[in-house]
C-alpha cells in the first residue's frame, strides 16, 4: 500500500468514527465519554486531511486549495499513455 493510500485510509477512518459517534450521541445525548471522543476524531480528521492535501491535493469538492488539479496534468483515459 502506498503512502497516499495509508493517509487517505486513516483519514476516513477517522471520518467514518465522527460519522458514527453522531450516531451514538443522537441516542445517547448526554454521554460526555462520546461527546469528547467526538471532538478528538474531528480534530485528527482534519488534521490528517490537512495533511493529505499538502501532499497530495485536494480530498473532495470541498477543499479550500485548488491551485493543485493533480488530474489535469495526468494522461487522460483515452490517451496511450493513460492506459
Amino acid at each position: 500500500m502506498s503512502e497516499e493510500q495509508m493517509m487517505r485510509k486513516r483519514y476516513y477512518a477517522a471520518r467514518f468514527a465522527c460519522w458514527e459517534l453522531h450516531l451514538f450521541l443522537d441516542t445517547h445525548p448526554n454521554n460526555k465519554e462520546a461527546a469528547r471522543r467526538l471532538e478528538e476524531y474531528q480534530a485528527r480528521a482534519q488534521r490528517l486531511g490537512k495533511e493529505y492535501e499538502e501532499k497530495f491535493g485536494p480530498l473532495g469538492e470541498t477543499t479550500q486549495d485548488t491551485s493543485r488539479w493533480a488530474w489535469i496534468s495526468d494522461p487522460w483515459p483515452w490517451e496511450k499513455e493513460g492506459n
